[in-house]
Parts: C-alpha cells; structure tokens; sequence
C-alpha cells in the first residue's frame, strides 16, 4: 500500500474505526471507560502528524493565490460565524451546548478537509498550502468570537486556565516541533527520514482518536442524547447551508471551478478533532457535554461529507467551468 493509496482510502477507514468504536464502547462500556486516558496522547501524536503535513514554511505560497485566499477568508471568518451566530441563537439558554456548537462550528478544517477537496474535484494542492492561514487565524480570532457570541457566558471559556493549557501543550507545542522538524528536515538527512516516516501517520493517528474518543465517550452520547437533541437541528442546518456561504464567496471573487470547490468545502468542514483537546479542558461543570456536543458534531459532518464529495462538483461550478 501507498501513502497515496492510504489518503485515498481514509474515509472507509474514519467510518470503520467510528463504527468499531461505537460496538466497542457499547458492548463493553466499562473497558471503553478506560479509553479516556489515551485521548491526550493520542490528540496530541495526531496534531504533530498533523502538522507536519502542513507547508508552514512555503506560508507564502498560499498567500500568493490572492483571489483564492480572499474567498476563502470571507467565507471562513466572515460568511460562516455569522451563519454560525445565527443558527445557535436558540442555545443561548442552554450555554453548555452553545459553548460545545460554536467551539467546532467556528474553526474551519485544516486536515482531511484537503482529502475531501481532492475527491471532490477541488484544488487540494491550493487547500493545502492555505491551511497554514486558516489555522493561524483562527486560533487568533476563536477567542474573540467566543467572547461575542457567549456573551455573559464568555468568562468561563475564554479565561479558563485548562484550555490555555490544552491549546499550548496540545497545539501550540506540536506546531512548533512540527515546523522545527521541518526546517532541521531540509538540512539533515536522519531528521528527513524522521519526517518521511510520520508521513504515514496522520491517517491512522486520525483514526486512533476517532476510536479513542468515540469509545470513551459513546456513552455519555447515548445517555445524554436527550440533553443533544438542540444541537441537532443546528448541525444540520449548518451541514446544508455553509456550502452556500463557500460557494458565495468563491462566485464573489470570480473563481474558477476547481479552486471555487475548495473554498466550498473548507467552509463547510470543521475542525472538530483540533477543538476537543479544548472542549476536555473545559471546567467540570461544562466539559462533559461540550465536548459530547463537538463529538456529534464530527459524526454529523463525516455522513455530510459523502453528500459533499457527490453534490459539489455538479453543483459548484460543473466540469468544463
């Protein structure tokens, strides 16, 4: 098997490994309890994977693509928090729930959105090297976001001493060995080899999380699918309305057909697995259900996304465009 061959195949792997885990976790809830430990570690080995598939070093070629990357900004951190805003109007007065929507609604994907972009006839390449702006700015501006949309709740979030300490440790410190790898990559040949071998691992480090995370936390989803029933409607309506805010900003800056497709589903791909690190380190009172909320959410988009690598080509700019 070829790295490529592994990329291709991810989506039949994410869906195995969350149905596995979801047998597993129901079966034997007890055993799966015990999952919990692993989900740092296991975060914590995706995000440097992760994040030294992301050309942080070729940052400007991504900005070089100016059309693009307007669109993909407008759609990203202008288009999609104000679809977000208004979608979650009604869990203002369920804060825990509002606090687990807005953290994964806000945060646009930065990994397998680049696999779905290729299999939907985007310019993934293109994706690709803008992750780099996408991730920077968003972990700039969800702060502010939070501290807007929460309101009166905002203070809990944002000022929480554990989610300072799960976005350095969890983000902040795998971004920067990943970026020293790659630069140290391009001047030893050990450290390339070290990071040719890591290339094979973002797909089954993704993986390992969905299992870990949806074996440990199955069942506090089916306990508390009664509690999870508002967020539903809101997931839902973002699945069908945010490739319209992608496709509007891609028509917006005149985009061509393939580059129009990637904007359309960054915008509507979320960045669930980066946030939960976030959502755990939450306080007592608020994280169980947030993070159940963000864990529902990925379940949500991963079926979306097979409506997305079918609908889009045809939809956003036909071949031939």
């Amino acid at each position: 098997m070829t790295r490529d061959t592994l990329e291709h195949q991810q989506i039949p792997i994410y869906f195995a490994a969350v149905l596995l885990a979801g047998v597993f976790g129901l079966l034997a809830p007890q055993l799966a309890h015990g999952l919990g430990v692993l989900v740092t570690p296991a975060i914590a080995v995706l995000m440097y994977a992760m994040f030294l598939q992301i050309p942080f070093l070729d940052l400007r070629h991504g900005l070089g693509h100016k059309r693009f990357l307007s669109a993909l900004l407008l759609a990203n951190f202008i288009l999609v928090p104000l679809l977000v805003w208004a979608l979650t109007r009604g869990l203002v007065e369920r804060p825990v729930l509002l606090v687990g929507a807005l953290l994964v609604l806000l945060t646009p994907c930065i990994d397998y959105v680049v696999v779905f972009t290729h299999i939907g006839k985007g310019d993934s390449r293109l994706m690709l090297a803008a992750t780099p702006v996408l991730l920077l700015l968003q972990l700039l501006l969800l702060p502010v976001y939070l501290g807007l949309m929460l309101g009166a709740h905002s203070a809990v979030v944002v000022a929480a001493a554990p989610f300072i300490e799960a976005f350095l440790w969890l983000i902040v410190l795998p971004m920067v060995l990943a970026v020293l790898t790659t630069s140290l990559a391009r001047r030893s040949a050990l450290v390339n080899a070290w990071n040719n071998a890591w290339a094979w691992l973002p797909v089954p480090a993704m993986a390992l999380v969905l299992f870990v995370v949806i074996g440990a936390q199955i069942t506090s989803v089916v306990r508390d699918i009664n509690l999870l029933l508002p967020v539903i409607p809101v997931y839902i309506g973002f699945l069908v309305l945010a490739p319209l805010m992608g496709a509007l900003a891609a028509r917006l800056f005149a985009l061509p057909a393939a580059t129009a497709r990637a904007v359309t589903f960054s915008a509507s791909t979320r960045n669930s697995l980066v946030v939960l690190p976030l959502a755990l380190a939450l306080p007592d009172d608020v994280r169980g259900l947030a993070a159940t909320a963000v864990i529902l959410q990925t379940l949500v988009e991963l079926v979306g996304e097979l409506i997305y690598i079918r609908l889009i080509p045809r939809w956003v700019w036909r071949a031939g465009r």
